[in-house]
């Protein structure tokens, strides 16, 4: 869903923000207040069949169509249908919408949907006082709540006394208002989840109209069904225009001065990564195949590149990740641009065929979407700890650039840029993203075609070098002086048949070759390819002249700038940067570390890029580490930052 978005200039002073804190406003359709916000998070909770993900994408959805600025933190469990009502089968979606540009999911929702006593349990600990929570009264039963060791109703007991309390009956109220359509109970009842996104637009003054229309696409093949959702999604609506439990409804204006102008579309991480993948490969003007085996997080990776055959796309779904980057490579050798998808553990399954990329000198992509471990981990939970096994995790000598988006817009930008490095230097490079920005969205401005680089390449046509009798012949490891980058020789081009293997080669022609000087030039000059590659300086954001300096890499930017705000805004000076480049690091890196009396590395993990900082620059990098599941809070961070300042 797309929203054309005018400049600052271009708007009505009435139609940029809100108040902060909230502003009356006169009553709206019958009767009722309506307050103006600046920002608000929501949290759809419910057991991991009542359909949580779908209710809040479509709501961010509008959410985007509306022209917020958004962010959002899916969250639920791993397996594919866990146990009904219990805690560990709870499924989560928080979305953070504004009025003005917004970095996070939020660290606390202002509003909790819980659909039955485990989505309250497990989600009530981040509520703060005063939030409005909405529960499913039909769920509160003896068992339900004793299944997550509830002794008594806390409808009634007093304990949610802290909080505003909206009670509302979702399953009878839904049973009710499909009554007509002729469903049996079980099959109305799973329209609760609309039911509930309605009651939730109306508070919110979100559009309806694409979410209907989602709804009869999505089931246009039970066209009963799908009316019945339709019918339950207005049902909601109109229960939060005439019931009086809801006396007041919020607007949040759309962020008009939070963005360029443009055209604007709401975009997950891997939606982002894919059409950059497909971008990349229009520029370069060569086919793009995937090798992928599935695997959470990354699988929606291959399921969008499998739809778009029409920009020459190939995707091989694989029986297992070794032979998914085998066939990547393959491609490679014969003239397109590899990918392979995976995440942590599958990585540990290619690193054979990584080695054998840098050996061959091929431009291939390795997707990693980082997810917690260590071995199968946390599925669907978030981490950033495959940078060192990205850095090292192969025998020998392996040396591999390293590319990390840091939002989910990003990811298309670093895809392209991924591909640049591939392509330019014949070498295998690694994306690291993970999973909250692979899951996460946040608006994206639609670039201009004629804005993206050109990554076409030269394919080796002909001899490339002359032998002392005059001959012409090719050279397969003849290098260009400038990358140290191997012509790309496509099979078949006669006069250009050459070895290709893991054994190491000689210089120049390629021969295999275990003489010691000649390997130990290999070696060196395969090091000094990835150290000599062309990445932007690192951008330091330091208004103030601080001493204490906080850098970060991949998606803790979020996080980071939202607490470096907090305490610039409380007058505390601090410096930010972030890395997008990992190996080779920017090469201001070490001048700018020198600069600071402080160093603070925030980071999913226990400290790896802070290990490879103060290996290589010997400065006392101070870490901060959190390897929980989940993405960094801003207020977390901005105390550790601000006891790091004032230390």
């Amino acid at each position: 869903m797309t929203s054309q978005v005018s400049s600052p200039a271009e708007q009505a002073d009435g139609a940029g923000g809100a108040v902060v804190g909230g502003q009356r406003t006169p009553a709206g359709p019958g009767g009722k207040e309506v307050r103006r916000l600046d920002r608000v998070i929501i949290r759809f909770a419910g057991d991991s069949g009542d359909g949580m993900q779908l209710t809040g994408d479509r709501f961010t959805s509008e959410t985007a169509s509306f022209g917020n600025d958004l962010s959002t933190l899916p969250n639920f469990p791993a397996e594919i249908r866990a146990p009904a009502g219990t805690l560990p089968g709870v499924s989560s979606f928080q979305l953070h919408f504004a009025d003005h540009d917004i970095l996070t999911p939020g660290d606390a929702p202002n509003v909790l949907v819980a659909m039955n006593p485990a989505a309250l349990k497990a989600n009530i600990g981040d509520v703060p006082r005063g939030a409005e929570i909405i529960i499913n009264t039909d769920e509160f039963t003896k068992r339900p709540m004793a299944k997550v060791g509830y002794q008594t109703s806390p409808l009634e007991d007093g304990s949610l006394a802290a909080y505003s309390l909206h009670p509302v009956p979702l399953t009878t109220l839904t049973v009710e208002a499909l009554k007509d359509f002729g469903l049996s109970r079980k099959e109305a009842e799973r329209s609760k989840n609309m039911f509930a996104l309605g009651l939730l637009s109306w508070m919110y003054h979100r559009p309806t109209e694409g979410t209907e229309n989602f709804l009869r696409q999505k089931f246009a093949k039970k066209p009963q069904i799908a009316e019945a959702n339709v019918a339950a999604f207005r049902a909601g609506w109109n229960f939060g225009e005439t019931t009086e439990d809801f006396a007041v409804s919020y607007e949040v204006a759309p962020a008009s001065q939070a963005f360029p102008t443009g055209t604007y579309r709401n975009i997950s991480g891997n939606l982002a990564l894919s059409y950059g993948l497909i971008a990349a490969a229009q520029q370069a003007d060569l086919p793009l195949y995937l090798g992928s085996y599935p695997i959470t997080p990354a699988s929606d990776i291959l399921h969008e590149l499998s739809k778009h055959k029409n920009f020459g796309v190939r995707t091989f779904q694989a029986e297992d990740e070794i032979a998914g980057i085998g066939a990547a490579l393959g491609a490679a050798f014969g003239g397109a641009l590899g990918v392979t998808t995976t995440s942590g553990p599958g990585v540990a399954l290619k690193s054979e065929t990584i080695g054998l990329a840098v050996s061959l000198e091929l431009p291939l992509l390795i997707v990693d979407i980082q997810r917690g471990g260590p071995s199968t981990g946390l599925p669907t939970k978030t981490e950033q700890a495959d940078l060192l096994q990205a850095m090292y995790g192969r025998n020998g000598e392996a040396p591999v650039p390293i590319v990390a988006p840091r939002t989910p817009a990003d990811c298309f930008d670093a895809a392209l840029d991924a591909a640049r490095i591939a392509l330019t230097y014949r070498t295998p490079v690694f994306l690291l993203s993970d999973g909250y920005l692979a899951n996460g969205s946040e608006p994206w401005r639609i670039p201009d075609v004629a804005d993206l680089p050109d990554l076409k390449v030269k394919f080796a046509t002909g001899p490339n070098h002359a032998l002392t009798d005059g001959t012409e012949v090719f050279w397969p490891y003849k290098r260009d002086p400038e990358t140290l980058a191997r012509p790309w020789a496509v099979p078949g081009t006669p006069g250009l048949e050459h070895r290709i293997g893991g054994i190491e080669k000689q210089d120049g022609t390629g021969n295999i070759s275990y003489d010691p000087a000649n390997h130990d030039l290999m070696v060196r000059t395969r090091q000094a390819k990835i150290d000599g590659i062309q990445v932007p300086d690192l951008d330091v954001d330091d208004p103030d002249g601080a001493r204490t300096l906080v850098i970060g890499w991949g998606s803790t930017y979020g996080p980071i700038t939202a607490a470096v705000r907090r305490l610039r805004a409380a007058g505390h000076p601090i410096a930010q940067a972030h890395l997008r480049h990992v190996n080779p690091f920017p090469g201001n890196l070490g001048e700018v570390l020198k600069r600071y009396e402080k160093v603070v590395v925030p980071e999913m993990n226990l400290g790896q890029l802070a290990t490879l900082v103060r290996a290589k620059y010997l400065v006392d990098a101070q870490s901060y580490n959190q390897v929980n599941g989940m993405p960094f809070k801003a207020e977390q961070l901005a105390k550790v930052l601000e006891e790091a300042i004032n230390d």
